[in-house]
């Protein structure tokens, strides 16, 4: 360890001593290192002795390396001079090469310069004659004039006297083409041209500056509709259409006089009409040039002119400047209406003739389309027709397909849809409130005639005014049917429907009245509001004829619900008298003359009368006479239906009794007629009345074989007459289940079913099987066998 220090690279001589002195033990210090002096000798001789023949082998090969070394000094020295004799030989040929190469490209520069300078010349020489040539040499002078430019491109001819005229001469063709190129594609454009239009594209096409070109055109046209609907909308014209518009105080809004507001509207759509003319005119301009691009190829390298334009991506032309006429569109009309409430209310209370001129515009320009394509097919000269290229279906015309991801309709007509929600409601509004004003909070009466035909006046101008269009047809539709929807409610709560609205007992009550009142009220509308659309069919769409027609629907319910508590009534009342026929006497036989002593029973007389008086007395005061007839014919039915069933539950039944009981069915047909149009109507329940009368008088058997059963008769009723014919001891199956014939009665409306019908008739004659075994009887009723017979076959043709 003591040693340790003078392994360490940076050991320091005078800082040990130093040290060592400043430790004051130098004698010792001085013992220590000759001690470590002496110890390292004899390690050094140690390592002697033991690699003494490594240490000899070692030194002879150094000796070896000094003769190796002293040999590659001798060859270096002469390579350097062979290098230096090659340098000598090869500096003098490279710096010949070099100034020869300078000559060399000296000389192409000249000579390519001269060559440029010729063909200028030549091509110059050239140009003078084809400008003298007119239009008809313009697309040859355009394709020099290229070429020209070609030879100028990389070059500075700058300071070359021979050419500098021929130079300035060609800046002032370019310039000159380039103006007679741009005139004959306005002129072109502006007639339809395709000829010229065609010429001016291959001229720019020539000159390469063809995209550029297309885009200043399409720019210009933008530009000019963008300031043509500025000046259409300018108020400050509109308020002062016959004089020059004069410098108004500071602050002062432009706004119509009083009393001069319909010349300001008359100026305002005279503008909008002359609007819509510009825009079909740009876009017809902007369509014909877009079709000629479609068209047209370069004669030398065949390529289609729109392939140049819509390349990288790009839109076609008449999709970038339909685009940016409706954006223009919504903007300025946004911009223009927020700054004039007067131009606000003009667009929002006239929007349906402001919809009609988009609508004529869309039309026309669809039309323009279509006129393009067939001009294109059948016309233009042989030259240019043979460039041409005929395509059957036009993909690229927007106005005449519609992309899945872009309606150039829906886009022009975006810039409407504030006027359209704004409009919407006031139409609301003025279909309202004719309504409110005649359902006044509190008043018990519906409208009078003549508030009621304003209320239709109001629906039909509506919806006359919104025939402009099938979308706008459709939403005032929807409003239409929101205002009879109101009037429905308005009237329902008219409405009487306390018990005295339900009486037939004595004269109309004042709620009646009322009742009847609404009624008429809702009929009139219905009709009304029916011919309005029934007029208006050819313009009206099928979806805004079935809103309305729905919403009419309701109003007929809504008349249904409120007679339905007096039908309610009459019928039930009907009902009670036909049922009073069992308190009469049915079991007389027959008087000496043959024929029954009254002409027809007292209830028959009294269901007469009824119905008579409530025809008279309630009915006859509703206007809607086919609405009451459909109502009181089904009330008619259901009287015959229950007349045959207590017929034939009528129980003894004599001779006499079925005399007076045929005369109550002739009776009967002359009781429900008030009831209906004509009581050949009434259908299947005026067959039942008329086929059940003659079966009084016939046999079992001949009633068991009669072809009316079935058919006409239900097995079940004829079964029940049948129970008329049997001894007491075969029970009807009310009189098994010990009920009323009014309960009865109700089991039947409530079990209408036939198969549950004849399942009680069975149990009734079971029963009586049952008590005839117990009383041990050798036989049975005679009319007993026919009846199980008709049972069986009743059951048979439910399977």
């Amino acid at each position: 360890e003591c040693y340790a220090d003078f392994f360490r690279e940076d050991f320091d001589v005078k800082a040990y001593t130093s040290q060592s002195i400043h430790q004051a033990v130098i004698a010792e210090q001085l013992a220590k290192l000759a001690q470590g002096i002496s110890q390292l000798d004899k390690e050094l001789h140690l390592q002697v002795v033991a690699r003494h023949e490594d240490l000899l082998a070692q030194a002879t090969g150094i000796e070896s390396l000094e003769g190796v070394l002293q040999m590659m000094q001798t060859r270096i020295g002469a390579l350097q001079s062979t290098v230096d004799r090659i340098r000598v030989k090869i500096v003098d040929p490279y710096n010949k090469i070099v100034s020869r190469t300078a000559q060399l490209a000296k000389l192409q520069a000249a000579c390519d310069l001269l060559r440029r300078i010729i063909r200028i010349l030549y091509l110059s020489k050239r140009l003078q004659g084809q400008l003298q040539g007119g239009s008809r040499e313009i697309t040859k002078a355009a394709q020099s004039l290229n070429e020209l430019d070609y030879l100028s491109q990389g070059i500075d001819l700058s300071g070359i006297e021979v050419i500098e005229n021929d130079l300035l001469f060609i800046a002032r063709a370019r310039l000159e083409v380039e103006n007679q190129a741009k005139r004959l594609l306005e002129q072109g454009v502006e007639t339809q041209n395709p000829t010229q239009v065609g010429t001016a594209l291959q001229v720019f096409h020539n000159l390469g500056t063809l995209k550029d070109t297309i885009a200043n055109v399409v720019d210009g046209y933008c530009t000019v509709l963008e300031e043509n609907i500025k000046n259409a909308l300018d108020i400050k014209v509109l308020t002062q259409p016959s004089q020059t518009v004069t410098r108004g105080g500071p602050g002062r809004a432009a706004m119509p006089t009083p009393g001069n507001t319909a010349a300001f509207r008359a100026a305002l759509w005279t503008n909008m009409e002359k609007l819509m003319d510009q825009i079909c005119a740009a876009c017809g301009q902007v369509q014909h040039l877009q079709k000629v691009l479609t068209k047209k190829r370069d004669p030398v390298s065949h390529v289609c002119f729109i392939e140049e334009i819509v390349k990288d991506g790009q839109s076609d032309i008449l999709y970038k400047f339909w685009t940016a006429v409706t954006q223009t569109l919504s903007s300025q009309f946004q911009s223009a209406t927020d700054s004039s409430m007067f131009l606000k209310q003009a667009f929002e209370g006239e929007y349906p003739k402001l919809l009609r001129l988009y609508n004529d515009l869309w039309k026309r320009l669809q039309q323009y389309s279509q006129n393009i394509q067939r001009n294109f097919n059948t016309s233009g000269t042989t030259d240019l027709l043979a460039e041409l290229q005929q395509m059957e279906e036009d993909t690229q015309d927007i106005f005449m397909q519609k992309n899945q991801d872009y309606d150039p309709e829906k886009a022009l007509k975006d810039s409407l849809q504030q006027y359209e929600a704004a409009y919407l409601s006031k139409s609301l509004s003025r279909l309202f409130d004719p309504i409110n004003l005649v359902f006044p909070p509190g008043g018990r009466n519906p409208p009078s005639s003549d508030e009621l035909d304003s209320i239709i006046k109001t629906i039909a101008s509506e919806l006359n005014v919104a025939a402009v269009d099938p979308d706008l047809s459709l939403a005032v539709a929807k409003n239409v049917a929101k205002t009879i929807q109101l009037y429905g409610v308005k009237s329902e709560q008219l409405l009487s429907t306390q018990g005295d609205a339900s009486q037939v007992i004595g004269p109309l009550t004042d709620g009646q009245r009322r009742n009847v009142a609404v009624v008429n009220s809702l009929y009139k509308l219905h009709q009304s509001v029916l011919k309005v659309v029934i007029t208006n069919q050819s313009s009206f769409p099928a979806a805004a004829e079935q809103t309305v027609t729905t919403a009419l629907k309701a109003v007929h319910d809504l008349m249904g619900s409120a007679v339905q508590p007096l039908l309610n009534s009459v019928g039930d009342s009907v009902e009670a008298i036909i049922i009073t026929m069992h308190q009469e006497d049915f079991s007389g036989s027959l008087s000496s003359s043959g024929k029954p002593d009254v002409p027809c029973s007292l209830y028959m007389k009294e269901l007469q009368g009824f119905i008579a008086r409530v025809m008279s007395d309630y009915f006859r005061h509703f206007e809607c006479f086919d609405f009451v007839f459909d109502n009181t014919e089904a009330m008619a039915q259901r009287a015959i239906e229950v007349f045959i069933r207590n017929a034939s539950l009528i129980r003894p039944l004599g001779e006499g009794g079925k005399m007076r009981l045929a005369a109550d069915f002739a009776q009967m047909e002359l009781a429900v007629a008030p009831l209906c149009r004509r009581v050949s109507d009434l259908g299947k329940s005026y067959r039942q009345l008329r086929s059940f009368r003659p079966l009084l008088f016939q046999t079992s058997e001949h009633i068991a074989s009669s072809p009316a059963l079935g058919e006409v008769i239900p097995f079940s009723i004829i079964l029940q007459f049948l129970f008329t014919r049997a001894p007491p001891e075969l029970k009807s199956p009310f009189q098994r289940a010990e009920w009323s014939i009014a309960r009865y009665s109700q089991w039947l409306d409530d079990h209408p079913s036939e198969k549950d019908r004849l399942a009680l008739i069975r149990g009734a004659l079971e029963a009586y099987v049952q008590s005839v075994r117990a009383r041990e009887g050798k036989e049975f009723a005679p009319v007993y066998p026919i009846m199980v017979q008709l049972l069986q076959k009743a059951m048979s043709t439910l399977q």
